[in-house]
């Protein structure tokens, strides 16, 4: 029995997706120069692809039993993973606090892709050998959102 099963991992995944295309959709509004609105848009809109190609990947798995100390054990260690300081500075109420300039936005995200690269990097260490290949496409998907917003903040 796995200590995490590879469907509880990739929904881990698809809520901190939500997180980032929701961030970025502020971004979009935040911003009115119409290039950062494009940027913005275009980012969510990579987060909406990857939310539905992880939900397409969620229904091949099954469900499978995770092992636990006691009950609820698992569910609120994913909460954790999914309700961290980063996503909070960024929630509706943080965000024109946190996030005064386009040079930030893109701090952040860079920061929200390089959390979900450490997270799937780590969690793939509790699914079944079986399933690591899964989690290693995830991983592929958000090192591309590294590169392309690296660029981005070079060209700011």
């Amino acid at each position: 029995m796995d200590i995490l099963h590879i469907s509880e991992i990739v929904d881990i995944g698809i809520e901190k997706e939500k997180k980032r295309r929701d961030f970025y959709a502020q971004a979009a509004e935040h911003f009115p120069q119409p290039e950062l609105r494009e940027l913005f848009i275009r980012l969510k809109d990579w987060e909406d692809m990857h939310i539905r190609k992880f939900t397409e990947i969620r229904q091949t798995l099954g469900n499978g039993e995770s092992a636990e100390s006691y009950p609820g054990e698992l569910s609120l260690y994913m909460q954790s993973l999914v309700d961290d300081r980063l996503y909070q500075e960024v929630s509706a109420a943080g965000f024109k606090k946190n996030v005064s300039s386009p040079e930030e936005a893109i701090r952040y995200g860079i920061t929200f892709e390089k959390d979900a690269v450490l997270f799937f990097t780590e969690l793939k260490n509790y699914c079944a050998q079986a399933h690591r290949g899964i989690i290693d496409k995830l991983i592929d998907e958000e090192k591309q959102h590294i590169v392309y917003l690296s660029e981005l903040r070079g060209k700011i």
